[in-house]
């Protein structure tokens, strides 16, 4: 039930989604005024390719420009295998350039999704629907094309704002304050004409992966508490207002178990997520088992299938997971290995490694010790190089994986009820007033054990900033956002320590120029259209 929506995208025989700067390509649409859709099924088809879109590239490409250019992942080669032309180690370096295939694919990405929300529009402009209809089918699509612009903002800082259907002249770059400023405007705008959630499963089930006034709120309170980062101008007391707006809505409410948030049965029946991407066998693009495992416990966990053996995370960042009783830690592979138990947990049956090291059992450590051989690699041997980085298990492996696509059906959230109290709890610490919501008096410290009461985490006794962005890498990890904390506290440039990487040392260094807080505008784009000026630094 919880991918009926994009489920019905497949029926849509719909245009594809370009680069902005593409201009040249065809209109093409099934839909007329004469055959235009009416009913709701209809619609849902229609608008079916913006969240297809999404999915397509958000767990991959996208994810790792925003958490493998961070301490929280990594990919390191192991004995040249998995180097993929030096890609991960440019993005764990800051040395990517403006050629990187993630740098062009993911601008793409957005841009392709920002112009099909605009062909939308156009389309149901056109159309004889109902005014109200046309109102409340427009508003779902600027909210999606409101939270495509603020990806590309994010990740390149100056981009265009493009509106228009079909674009008829090459957009220039705008100042990312005045990109600031649009999506602010675009998200108010149709906040009166989204749904809330609702205390009805049916109704979720409807709205699950679609705008809501939860996601509006939820995006404006990301927006206001990195506001000083995008337009020089801090708003934590508004970051506290949209959060305070999210609470309001008693429907959202933190689940009993941390692990059931993302497992592959996950859908609208989390209470504490607020915009999620759906990911199953028919909707591609959820990859973190095939990546980010560990290949020789495949069979243990039920599967039989080819994956990698290299993502992981750094020592310095699962070094955060110290907290007694915390059931967050249980998200990583780390330690000797034991068959799982099917609900969360593990038997007390040794996992070993293959023959000819058939009597060893599978011991996973946190050290990433470099060869010094060949860049960022760690040597291939079974039970030392290959087994060293912990790997996380937080989108649960899917027992439904095949070989032929090797995809997860855990879905990913973008926003949850989670993040909310932590921003909160941020933007107070940084200067905003402590507010009373739903006679619940929240404090930074109320808000984090809040958190690690749900974790059965020992209890903060005090909370600080830095302390703040610990709980945040302990609560979130691998859902987005390194990247984007690290840069509002300044730290995405500080280089990783060296006696991290076991002390060895190869030809790389990371790039510590602040320029590499933003991407650069890729070649692709600044080949067709002279119009796009380059960031900073590139």
């Amino acid at each position: 039930m919880k991918k009926i929506f994009l489920a019905c995208a497949a029926f849509a025989t719909m245009i594809g989604t370009y680069s902005c700067t593409k201009l040249d390509v065809p209109v093409e649409s099934q839909y007329v005024k004469s055959n235009f859709p009416t009913t709701d099924a209809d619609y849902t088809a229609l608008l079916g390719t913006i969240y297809s879109n999404l999915s397509s590239s958000y767990a991959v490409p996208y994810w790792r420009m925003q958490d493998m250019s961070t301490d929280e992942a990594i990919l390191p080669a192991r004995d040249g295998n998995f180097d993929d032309g030096g890609q991960y180690r440019q993005l764990h370096y800051h040395t990517w350039t403006f050629d990187h295939p993630n740098v062009i694919g993911v601008w793409q990405w957005g841009f392709g999704g920002i112009n099909t929300c605009n062909r939308i529009i156009t389309v149901i402009n056109a159309s004889s629907s109902t005014a109200a209809k046309k109102a409340s089918s427009i508003a779902e699509v600027k909210a999606m094309r409101a939270l495509y612009l603020y990806f590309m903002m994010d990740l390149y800082g100056n981009v265009p704002i493009i509106t228009d259907f079909p674009v008829t002249t090459q957009p220039t770059n705008q100042p990312r304050a005045k990109v600031y400023e649009f999506i602010e405007s675009e998200l108010k705008s149709v906040l009166p004409l989204l749904p809330a959630k609702s205390s009805n499963a049916a109704t979720n089930v409807g709205q699950y992966g679609r705008p809501t006034k939860g996601m509006v709120f939820a995006l404006l309170a990301k927006m206001y508490l990195n506001s000083g980062v995008y337009t020089g101008t801090t708003r934590y007391q508004e970051t506290v207002a949209m959060c305070d707006s999210v609470q309001s809505n008693t429907n959202y409410f933190l689940d009993a178990k941390y692990r059931d948030i993302f497992l592959p049965t996950n859908g609208p029946q989390v209470n504490e997520t607020i915009f999620a991407v759906p990911y199953d066998q028919q909707i591609p693009g959820n990859q973190f088992t095939r990546f980010g495992f560990f290949y020789y416990l495949a069979q243990a966990y039920g599967f039989n299938v080819g994956l990698s053996i290299a993502m992981s995370t750094t020592p310095e960042f699962y070094n955060r997971f110290n907290i007694p009783g915390d059931d967050r830690t249980k998200t990583w592979l780390a330690g000797p290995q034991y068959y799982p138990d099917g609900n969360g947990g593990f038997t007390n049956q040794p996992v070993y490694y293959p023959a000819p090291n058939a009597t060893k059992q599978i011991n996973i450590i946190p050290t990433l010790t470099l060869t010094g051989l060949k860049p960022m690699d760690l040597g291939n041997d079974v039970t030392t190089s290959q087994s060293e980085g912990v790997r996380s298990i937080k989108y649960y492996p899917d027992v439904n994986i095949i070989q032929a696509t090797r995809l997860n059906s855990n879905d990913v959230p973008v926003f949850r009820l989670a993040d909310i109290y932590l921003m909160k709890a941020e933007a107070i610490l940084r200067g905003a007033a402590p507010t009373t919501i739903n006679g619940d008096a929240q404090t930074p410290l109320t808000l984090v054990n809040k958190l690690r009461t749900r974790a059965h985490a020992e209890l903060a006794t005090s909370i600080d900033l830095d302390a703040l962005l610990d709980e945040r890498a302990r609560e979130l990890s691998w859902e987005a956002w390194r990247r984007n904390d690290l840069i509002r506290y300044g730290l995405f440039e500080k280089e990783y320590p060296l006696p991290v990487m076991g002390g060895k040392t190869d030809d790389l260094k990371m790039n510590t120029d602040p320029t590499r807080r933003l991407y650069p505008i890729p070649s692709t784009e600044l080949k067709t259209n002279p119009n796009l000026k380059q960031n900073p630094g590139y």
